[in-house]
């Protein structure tokens, strides 16, 4: 099996598809309220899935060197994402951290990390992950973690339905989680 993206967002197919899924349903497709239904999704589809076409890594492709080694971080990061098991959004914010060695990146480029691994169908352990490894490999980082807090519609508007449930996953990488005392600074500054 091919795991090489397609290229782009194959819109006509997708409209093909949410028309079928809407008779499937019961629903009449062409009522007028369902007309447009299908082109929408495919745009919406196109916007949520667009990290499918992008290799998060080229954000960090900028970096300035600094003399900087202490933590830097960005908390609260919104981010919108959609669970691979069920199709539905979970949303949340992202709270991140690193201990540069020598370089540092625009803090832009941090939540434009975090939005080009939300736009595909993720889960949120892996979306934690991608990006603490990522800041590891790119940056050489001293250290690095994530700590991601999330409500997935999943389990909020279906199945269990428990609204107000907050799913809650971290990473911590190189002396981020080796070393006690930087460990404890790190979470002091990510958690609320």
């Amino acid at each position: 099996m091919n795991s090489t993206p397609p290229v782009s967002i194959d819109h006509e197919r997708i409209k093909r598809a949410i028309r079928e899924i809407l008779m499937a349903v019961g629903e009449n497709p062409d009522r007028e309220g369902l007309l447009e239904t299908p082109r929408r999704v495919a745009k919406m589809y196109a916007e949520m899935f667009s990290g499918l076409h992008s290799d998060p890594a080229n954000l960090l492709d900028v970096l300035f060197t600094e003399q900087y080694d202490e933590l830097v971080v960005l908390r609260d990061i919104p981010f919108n994402s959609m669970c691979e098991h069920h199709l539905l959004p979970f949303t949340g914010v992202a709270h991140v951290a690193y201990l540069p060695a020598g370089k540092v990146v625009g803090i832009s480029k941090l939540a434009r990390v975090v939005e080009s691994y939300s736009r595909r169908p993720q889960v949120q352990e892996r979306l934690t992950t991608q990006i603490c490894d990522l800041l590891m490999q790119k940056l050489e980082a001293k250290g690095a973690a994530v700590v991601i807090k999330a409500t997935h519609t999943c389990m909020t508007a279906r199945g269990v339905r428990k609204p107000g449930s907050l799913m809650v996953t971290s990473a911590i990488r190189g002396l981020c989680r080796s070393d006690a005392r930087t460990r404890a600074e790190v979470m002091a500054l990510l958690h609320d």
